[in-house]
């Protein structure tokens, strides 16, 4: 068995390579947060994932190992865990639909076997938190029926047992976000005033780093939790107070789980099948029995749910935005502008792109030359209405115009937007200052897609609704939004192809 894993010390003369890491699920939510952290703390890491591709775009993609394969798949598991001191197992088949405590047990076996002939010194696996000893639902059965898997491979296993984790992009948080968001007055199943401890995600990563540099942390199971013992609907509650949002639930006897997934299905982007097994486990009470947790890592703090929520929503703010330009996607069609209108970390995003036959400053040139006395290229009038109904309002409107027809600087203001970020030939981003209800950025960016002659327009349209009203706001205005955005990204690669015209000796 290999020592136990620490970083190396600082300031050796010469000191022995950083412990591997192996990391699987990098392409989920919590996977994809550890990896930073990870090197950060002064860890090598490899990333087991079935699609290398889904990795593109990560900042840290090219500061790891990475390798293709499945836990499903045993052979392909040899060559993640050569040399590794220690494996992070962040897998579940949860999204697979039924059958998936099966999927999971077997996967932990083939994960845990390789580990084992591998010689890998400790498996590190993040579990659901509740009492064994109780009637827990499937989902939180099968999380805890997976760490036993692995333990069977006789590698020392650290078991984390968390319950919701409170983070923007998590699963569970996600549930809560949209359902205070979208309902002002919400039918509870009784469940709703079952106890929790959500811990913030953050957290959680502090303790899934913190326990490779604590030896007497392997083969424990460590339940995990925020500073809060909350039910289920003051969680609900607690957001909406955060968000300034007033809600009320009204608890029944009769809602059933499957009643209720397909009410969270209809009301929120998670769809029945993954909601189902998820609301299932809400009926059990969730909550640290012991004080494991402290007296291993007396230095972790952890937050309590308001603060873990308004770190959550950082990412209604403006320089979260950027956590989303992955998700693009591009094309080869010639001509077409194709549309995508998603929801991500409860930002609703649509997307136009475009190739353009001009060159990429000229590009940057038309989109950074919009508004004041040049307008907004279409349906021009449309932005005039916008603007006057914005000052009846008390908003600023469209007087403020410009400062220079050309040139645009970042902070300044640009009619009833805000200039929020410029990277020079490349992307302008705008704040809306108009009067809505929720936060609205407009964004254009130019790329050269590789294999591609062409550079690629891309404008984007990011609104974080606050409450219902700002959803029916999104949803009511849409087709004239999709007309007005669809009108001036054609007319922006127009403007492009004159700039670049009239620039020709």
């Amino acid at each position: 068995m290999r020592p136990s894993v620490a970083a190396p010390p600082i300031g050796s003369l010469n000191p022995p390579p950083s412990p591997l890491v192996l990391v699987t699920g990098a392409t989920g939510y919590i996977g994809g947060r550890l990896v930073p952290r990870l090197l950060e703390a002064g860890f090598r890491v490899r990333c087991l994932v079935r699609d290398t591709s889904r990795l593109q775009g990560r900042t840290w993609r090219d500061q790891i190992e990475l390798i293709e394969g499945d836990v499903l798949r045993p052979d392909s598991l040899t060559a993640a865990m050569d040399g590794a001191a220690a494996a992070c197992y962040l897998v579940h088949s949860l999204g697979a639909g039924s059958g998936f405590s099966e999927r999971d047990v077997q996967a932990a076996c083939n994960f845990g076997s390789a580990a084992k002939i591998a010689g890998v010194g400790r498996i590190i696996y993040l579990g659901g938190l509740g009492d064994p000893a109780t009637e827990l639902s499937a989902h939180l059965r099968s999380r805890q029926q997976t760490g036993e898997a692995l333990r069977e491979s006789g590698v020392p296993v650290t078991e984390f047992r968390a319950g919701v984790i409170v983070g923007s992009g998590s699963l569970s948080f996600e549930m809560i976000r949209y359902l205070t968001e979208r309902v002002p007055v919400m039918i509870c199943p009784r469940w709703v005033y079952t106890r929790i401890q959500p811990i913030a995600v953050c957290n959680v990563l502090d303790y899934l780093v913190e326990c490779l540099r604590v030896p007497e942390s392997a083969g424990q199971i460590i339940e995990i939790g925020g500073a809060d013992v909350i039910t289920y609907g003051e969680m609900l509650t607690f957001y909406a107070d955060v968000r300034g949002l007033r809600r009320w639930l009204v608890p029944v006897p009769v809602l059933t789980p499957k009643l209720s997934s397909y009410w969270v299905h209809f009301v929120t982007p998670i769809p029945a099948m993954i909601a189902r097994p998820l609301i299932a486990g809400l009926r059990n009470e969730i909550v640290v029995r012991d004080d494991l947790a402290q007296r291993l890592f007396p230095a972790i703090q952890t937050l309590d749910y308001r603060t873990a929520v308004k770190l959550a929503l950082e990412n209604l703010d403006a320089q979260a935005v950027e956590t989303v330009w992955s998700d693009a996607l591009s094309t080869s069609q010639r001509g077409v502008s194709p549309v995508t209108l998603t929801t991500h970390e409860g930002m609703i995003i649509e997307q136009r792109k475009m190739p353009v036959d001009a060159p990429v400053d000229a590009i940057f040139r038309a989109f950074t030359g919009i508004g004041g006395a040049r307008g907004w290229l279409y349906m021009n009038w449309a932005w005039r209405i916008r603007g006057a109904i914005d000052r009846l309002c008390g908003g600023v409107g469209l007087r403020r115009g410009r400062r220079d027809a050309d040139d645009i600087r970042v902070g300044e203001a640009l009619d009833f937007w805000r200039v929020e970020a410029i990277v020079p030939g490349r992307l302008l981003r705008l704040r809306a200052e108009m009067k809505v209800p929720g936060k609205a950025w407009l964004q254009f960016e130019v790329t050269v897609p590789e294999g591609d002659s062409h550079p690629m327009l891309t404008q984007t349209a990011f609104f974080a609704s606050k409450g219902l009203v700002g959803l029916a706001y999104w949803y009511l205005l849409y087709p004239i939004h999709s007309l007005i955005f669809g009108g001036m990204i054609r007319r922006l690669a127009a403007r492009a192809m004159e700039i670049a015209y009239a620039a020709r000796p």
